[in-house]
């Protein structure tokens, strides 16, 4: 994982705690990976693989209810956000780091306009005054494709369709020229075609500003249209990381073979079922001492199930967590 220049954001040895019952569960267990300035670094894992809260934890924006436990480091340009005071991290949200979540239909306040909402980030960032803001605002929501931006700014997000909210969420992630833009699966709900030109957009943006994004998905097609390198997650840790060819090409873990076959292709018989994952994701707290996957592993023995294995490196700037990678 070894860079020439200092990553822009270098998560290391992350650990999330929530407490439950009394006891500790992390969904998130010893996570490291690197993210380049200019650089697209897919996350990518089934639902309850822990991609979420890892990119929640950067952010530290769990709510106080939660009562999460983080440990590691999360440093952004050599500053530890773990370590840094709420003040500290209210002035690089939005700013610095910024994130556009699933569903912008509850990212979005209701009851107030979207002008107002793209000028409150500009208001806590800037020194802007109310004309400046507006046309910001206007500017922005073109960027991104809007049509009749100077009406939409008073316009209430009901108005909007989902793919038009997703795109004032982007606006708004990029009002500020973040240096890294965090993506929580920002197209699971929208149509191919939205989803296609959502993809363009941010490729596009992400050249024009140098923007370096954190895209997290289950989509192996987001992943190999949009990054340059990948990180699996499986059951809170990561299983293997490499850059996009070599991860299709040549796959190490059977955890990511199996994503892959379970891909439907044009080449399928029809009616033929799809290559599923047997079993399900171990809830966090369920898994034992050996390795996470092995209860749905074809490759599984005694050693598998006795010993957790260790992040390696199977080929240049290639690591798997296997006993049998291949």
């Amino acid at each position: 994982m070894s860079m020439t220049t200092s990553p822009l954001l270098d998560v290391r040895d992350l650990k999330v705690e929530f407490l439950r019952d009394g006891n500790a569960v992390a969904p998130v267990d010893s996570v490291s990976f690197t993210l380049q300035a200019n650089q697209t670094l897919g996350l990518l894992g089934e639902s309850g693989c822990g991609k979420s809260v890892t990119a929640l934890s950067i952010l530290r924006l769990f709510p106080m209810a939660s009562k999460a436990r983080l440990s590691g480091s999360v440093r952004f340009r050599g500053q530890d956000l773990l370590q840094a005071d709420e003040a500290s991290l209210r002035a690089l949200r939005g700013k610095d780091i910024a994130m556009i979540f699933q569903e912008p239909m509850t990212s979005l306040n209701p009851l107030h306009r979207i002008g107002d909402q793209l000028g409150e980030m500009l208001r806590m960032h800037t020194s802007l005054d109310r004309k400046q803001i507006t046309e910001q605002s206007i500017a922005m929501l073109k960027r991104v494709g809007l049509p009749r931006a100077e009406q939409l700014v008073d316009d209430y997000p009901h108005s909007l369709s989902g793919g038009m909210r997703q795109r004032v969420m982007i606006a708004m992630a990029l009002l500020c020229h973040p240096g890294v833009l965090i993506c929580d699966e920002p197209t699971t709900a929208l149509d191919v075609t939205i989803q296609a030109q959502i993809l363009d957009l941010m490729r596009d943006l992400k050249e024009q500003q140098g923007t370096a994004i954190l895209m997290i998905t289950h989509d192996l097609g987001v992943v190999a249209e949009m990054c340059e390198r990948v990180v699996v997650m499986y059951a809170g840790q990561v299983v293997e990381e490499s850059s996009v060819r070599d991860l299709f090409d040549a796959p190490a873990h059977p955890y990511t073979t199996a994503l892959m076959r379970a891909r439907p292709t044009l080449a399928a018989t029809p009616g033929q079922p799809l290559l599923a994952i047997p079993g399900m994701v171990p809830p966090p707290g369920s898994v034992n001492s050996g390795c996470r996957f092995a209860a749905r592993c074809p490759k599984v023995d005694a050693h598998c199930r006795a010993q957790m294995p260790e992040l390696t490196e199977v080929a240049p700037g290639h690591l798997a967590r296997c006993w049998h990678p291949g």
